[in-house]
């Protein structure tokens, strides 16, 4: 079975200790795929958690429609660097590459700072 390759996309961003960025990631749950993340660097930095809410029913899912899932990112230590790589897998299947990956690399200040990472 072929895939495409597909390039992974990274978003830099400065975060103020106590503040929160949303991430929205579209992703293949109707086919079986989840999005995982795991954060390298200074890990205590940051917090993440899903924020979705829960998926619809299966029955007002079109077969291999798109899900979108947003996540909440918050700034914890200042001083801090993160960097939190999402990556959509099929749970029953580990061994298989992920089908999409996202990486978020994330600064905390001691003060609040734009989400653009100016």
């Amino acid at each position: 079975m072929s895939r495409e390759v597909f390039a992974v996309e990274v978003r830099r961003i400065a975060l103020g200790a106590g503040e929160s960025y949303e991430l929205r990631l579209t992703g293949r749950g109707a086919r079986g795929y989840v999005w995982t993340w795991q954060v390298t660097g200074d890990a205590d930095a940051v917090s993440v958690s899903d924020v979705s809410g829960p998926p619809p029913p299966p029955a007002q899912v079109l077969p291999g429609a798109q899900l979108e899932r947003t996540y909440l990112v918050r700034g914890r230590c200042p001083g801090g660097r993160a960097t939190i790589r999402f990556a959509q897998i099929r749970p029953p299947y580990p061994q298989e590459a992920p089908y999409d990956e996202f990486v978020l690399e994330v600064e905390v200040t001691g003060a609040a700072q734009g989400r653009d990472g100016s």
